[in-house]
């Protein structure tokens, strides 16, 4: 099992969680963005830059994952994508997308994304606060310690 991380739009406080994690537990992590990202120099943490482009990340990250992988993203398409593979996806904020909950995910990302384009909604999610950050790494090592 490796851990593939969707770094572009990955807060920097969440990428550290998943450094701490991928050291402790000497497991495989691949972070995928178009630009240069600052990692910690370890044998575990690779990193591979795309090109830029409206899902070139996503697109990688699909021809990687495995089953049985943890895919980090807020993408809830890419997250799909990677439920079909066999392999679970967890957003930043904690949230595990599961075969149970990934469609009504994907259709309330459709409807609000229209929504935006009628300008009907402007802005988007509130910034990562303390609650968000304990519910990813309890989610984090509660799937890590079940798939060792």
């Amino acid at each position: 099992m490796k851990i593939l991380v969707d770094a572009d739009a990955c807060p920097n406080v969440i990428k550290d969680i998943l450094f701490r994690a991928s050291k402790r537990l000497n497991m495989q992590m691949i972070l995928f963005a178009n630009h240069a990202l600052n990692l910690p120099k370890t044998p575990y943490i690779q990193f591979v830059q795309v090109s830029k482009g409206f899902d070139v990340a996503d697109d990688e990250i699909i021809k990687r994952v495995l089953p049985g992988d943890l895919v980090i993203t807020a993408d809830i398409p890419l997250a799909d994508s990677v439920i079909d593979k066999h392999a679970t996806a967890i957003n930043p904020r904690g949230m595990l997308y599961t075969k149970e909950n990934i469609k009504q995910k994907l259709g309330m990302r459709n409807f609000m994304e229209e929504l935006r384009g009628m300008g009907k909604i402007t802005g988007g999610p509130a910034s990562l606060n303390k609650q968000d950050l304990q519910e990813f790494s309890n989610k984090l090592d509660s799937f890590l310690a079940k798939n060792k």
